[in-house]
């Protein structure tokens, strides 16, 4: 039988591969603003704070539990535990608990989460090698700026296909990152990139299940792996990310190679990463922020009839479960996230517990929740209306949520929300110390002082 073999494919596509695989290799170290550089420091604390908090989900135990049938050699730290395990095992585990809670970066542009798949696998390498807390950050910075130079370049077609793109641009961030971190020339990282360009991990079907988090943890574990194999010689095309039956050609109609050479060395993506103050998907925070609001104008629970809520389309494709029924499922609920915001004034880890989402109040006020897709509504804004019992009205309308560049989280508000996803894995006192070493990472002569803080 015949085929139509006819794909309409760009074959004058700059060699982003090598480019990217030279930037990589040879921008020189801190060769960005402080503010980048601080912004690094930031990510990684963020980062670290929510795999530790994580570190007792069932998630991490049953990814655990498989990892020890391999019978894996003590290299790198499991965060917030006491076990060692290989340390593309550790890159795997870590990458896991750093996004089970949805409380992880993101770079809005994308819907990327980058340090997922980049500081799992940079921290579980570095703490192997005895790396330094500098080369850990340039490593980080430059290993972003690679995944999301590729999302930038394929989003929203990629993404809309249904890949995860946390995952499907994480391993080549991932790669980046320990290619600088092993200190690759630009051939062998143009190789390392290439390797990882045949191991995009994740599809959006596996939104609300364990298997989300494991997105950037496969790819953190799949970058790892691929610096290390081009390490020690292996091969692949040098055209990986841009030939017509390369990656970015192969999984996306949308090619946009100016997003990758733009300004390349001197605008770096992490300068637009954001901190989520709410424990679920990114584009819930602006009706959660909303409700939050209403309760701070005096809106009671008992007192609504409804809640009218409008949001971009995009918001009910990817969060509109009415009825979750556990933790997991709820952060793909507008509707809890709206009924957590009003009862609690919060929606951190807590308010996702699989306890509080089957509570009867809390179900009571998610089934009042009615929401329209509305495409004049911007993703990141929401328009909410409480209509009361005794026919009042109150409105609130938010273009941009906390969290977001527009409101960001300041660095105390980081402390704050470090403490509370770890004080319970490690102790107060612990983690005081460990957010210190977070803030001095770019000095620390050894990583592996930071991770043995975050060992119970």
């Amino acid at each position: 039988m015949a085929r139509n073999t006819h794909v309409a494919a760009d074959h004058n596509a700059p060699a982003v591969t090598r480019i990217l695989g030279n930037f990589v290799a040879t921008h020189p170290s801190q060769g960005w603003s402080p503010e980048v550089d601080h912004e690094a420091h930031r990510t990684f604390m963020n980062w670290l704070g929510c795999a530790v908090g994580a570190a007792g989900h069932e998630s991490a135990q049953a990814a655990l539990a498989a990892v020890a049938e391999l019978q894996p050699a003590a290299q790198a730290t499991v965060l917030g535990r006491r076990e060692k395990v290989d340390m593309a095992s550790a890159a795997l585990v870590n990458g896991i608990t750093s996004h089970t809670f949805d409380f992880d970066d993101t770079h809005l542009k994308t819907i990327i989460h980058p340090a997922g798949p980049v500081a799992s696998a940079v921290l579980a390498l570095a703490e192997h090698t005895g790396a330094s807390g500098r080369a850990v950050t340039d490593a980080i910075v430059l290993g972003i700026d690679v995944a999301c130079r590729v999302g930038n370049a394929m989003y929203p077609d990629h993404y809309d296909r249904g890949w995860h793109i946390t995952g499907s641009t994480g391993m080549l961030g991932a790669a980046a990152a320990c290619s600088r971190l092993l200190g690759l020339d630009a051939d062998k990282t143009t190789m390392a990139l290439g390797i990882a360009a045949s191991q995009p991990v994740g599809l959006r079907e596996q939104f609300g299940t364990m298997t989300k988090p494991f997105h950037p943890g496969g790819a953190a574990r799949a970058g790892l792996m691929s610096a290390l194999m081009a390490r020690h010689g292996y091969t692949s095309s040098a055209k990986a990310l841009e030939a017509p039956r390369g990656f970015m050609q192969v999984i996306s109609a949308k090619t946009d190679w100016n997003e990758i050479t733009d300004e390349l060395g001197s605008r770096f993506e992490i300068s637009f990463n954001t901190y989520k103050p709410f424990a679920c998907g990114i584009v819930i925070h602006p009706s959660i922020d909303a409700c939050v609001q209403l309760r701070e104008q005096g809106v009671r629970p008992e007192d609504v009839e409804r809640i009218d809520l409008r949001v971009h389309p995009l918001v009910l494709e990817l969060t509109g479960k009415k009825e979750p029924t556990d933790g997991l499922l709820a952060k793909f609920s507008v509707y809890h996230g709206c009924a957590a915001g009003l009862i609690f004034g919060r929606a951190a880890e807590e308010e996702f517990s699989d306890h509080i989402v089957t509570r009867d109040d809390v179900v009571a006020l998610r089934r009042k929740v009615m929401a329209t897709a509305d495409a004049n509504v911007d993703e990141a804004a929401s328009i909410v209306k409480a209509v009361l019992k005794d026919g009042r009205e109150v409105n609130v309308t938010v273009e941009h949520a906390i969290g977001s560049l527009q409101r960001p989280m300041r660095d105390a508000d980081l402390n704050a929300k470090f403490h509370a996803l770890a004080d319970p894995v490690l102790g107060a006192g612990q983690v005081g110390k460990l957010i210190d070493a977070c803030w001095k990472l770019g000095q620390t002569a050894n990583v592996g002082t930071i991770t043995a803080l975050a060992r119970p």
